[in-house]
Parts: C-alpha cells; sequence; structure tokens
C-alpha cells in the first residue's frame, strides 16, 4: 500500500505550537492532510506525533494517529529518518505492508495534491529510491560572501570574483515539502536523501522556509497572493 506519513511533534521551540498554528485561517498542518488526501494515492494518511493536542487537530482534518510516538523519537534532535522508519515498521508489524511512503512535513502549507501526484509519477516511472522537491537558490551560491573575524566582507570562492552569475550551473536547496520513497529502499538506506534520489522542482514561489515568526508571516502574504492569482 502507499501510505502518507506526516511527522508532526510538540515542542516546538522557535515557534510555539508550530504545527497546529493558524495559518491563513486553518491549523497548518491542515494543508499537508488535505493534500494527501485529495491526491487520492494513499490507503492511509498517517500522522506521527507525541502530542495529544496534534493528535486530535489531525483526526479532525481527516488523518490516522493510530500510535503515539515515543518519547525517544520526539526530542529537538531527533531526524525525520528515524520517525518515518518507527512509523512504516508499524505498520508493517500491524499486517499493513507499506510499498510507498510519502513524508510530508506539517508545517508546509504550499503543498499540493498535484505536487505529491507528479512526485509519485516521477519515483513509479523512473525506479528511483526517492524523489522529494527542490528549488533553485535566489542568488548564485559561487559568489557568496561570508563576514572574517575582523568585521570585513570575505568571498568565499574569490576566484569568481569576476565571473558572471550566468555563468555558473543552477544549485538547488531542499524545498522541504515532501519525499516519496520506494519503502523497501528506505529501509535498507535509512536515509532521507539515498543515492538514486531524483528532484521534483518547485518555483521558488511555492516554497518557505517557515523556522521563525518573520518566515512565518512571510508565508502567509506569499500564501495569500498565490492564492489570489490561482496559483493554489
Amino acid at each position: 500500500m502507499k501510505v502518507a506519513i506526516i511527522p508532526a511533534r510538540g515542542g516546538s521551540k522557535r515557534i510555539p505550537g508550530k504545527n497546529i498554528k493558524d495559518f491563513a485561517g486553518n491549523p497548518v498542518i491542515h494543508y499537508s492532510i488535505k493534500a494527501a488526501i485529495e491526491s487520492g494515492l494513499f490507503t492511509k494518511v498517517l500522522v506521527s506525533t507525541d502530542s495529544e493536542e496534534i493528535a486530535d487537530v489531525a483526526i479532525k482534518a481527516g488523518a490516522e494517529v493510530p500510535f503515539m510516538r515515543p518519547e525517544s523519537l520526539s526530542d529537538d534532535n531527533t531526524p525525520t529518518a528515524p520517525v518515518l522508519e518507527h512509523a512504516i515498521n508499524w505498520l508493517n508489524d500491524h499486517g499493513e505492508k507499506v510499498k510507498y511512503c510519502c513524508c510530508i512535513y506539517a508545517a508546509a502549507p504550499f503543498v499540493t495534491s498535484k505536487l505529491v501526484q507528479d512526485g509519485f509519477s516521477l519515483l513509479s516511472q523512473s525506479g528511483a529510491s526517492s524523489v522529494f522537491t527542490v528549488t533553485t537558490f535566489e542568488s548564485c551560491i559561487f559568489r557568496g560572501l561570508t563576514i572574517a573575524k575582523d568585521g570585513h566582507l570575505k568571498m568565499l570562492w574569490p576566484e569568481n570574483e569576476l565571473k558572471r552569475s550566468q555563468d555558473f550551473e543552477d544549485v538547488y536547496c531542499d524545498a522541504g515539502q515532501f519525499y516519496w520513497f520506494d519503502s523497501e529502499k528506505f529501509l535498507e538506506s535509512k536515509k532521507i536523501w539515498p543515492e538514486k534520489s531524483l528532484p521534483l522542482v518547485l518555483p521558488r514561489h511555492l516554497v518557505q522556509d517557515i523556522d521563525t515568526i518573520e518566515d512565518w508571516e512571510t508565508a502567509e502574504i506569499i500564501f495569500e497572493v498565490c492564492k489570489t492569482r490561482g496559483l493554489l
């Protein structure tokens, strides 16, 4: 079967209550659950959480919360991979064999059912180990600057000072929306970015890292503009 797993622990420090904080009129996790359900791909849309409050919100939005995530996988330093491994193994141990898994982050309001469908099409047709969303950096990282200990600006790669930004290849960053996996290959590698991963490239207006209140407010502005223009 195909399962969507939405990691959503409680205890966010930088944005308290982040995974169920109101975003443009709905708890932010609502958008990830909605995209998964509306894609029509999944036997289960599952939220992995250690919070009863998040579980209640997730269930009301249409997701399942068949277990509470163990405390050992719920601290600030727990990466995503072991959380997915736990959820897949739980399902497999309860007689529900997982063939494909899609990890959708809880604070990803720009994710859509169409993008989730496109990701699965790419995974299933290519035989890749995983497919995940990326976007291009806004500016050329090869002309990046740092601030030295004496306070002066310094180029990271001084040899690029006279080169034009258009002369460099595009460089991509993780868009932080979702990751499609062949579950068997994932359980072997236990990596979010295993070998033979393919990109689903998103336009930059659909990508916003949400780590601070300023990020959150910026994302809401972009979200409303995209909705108004029919881009979501």
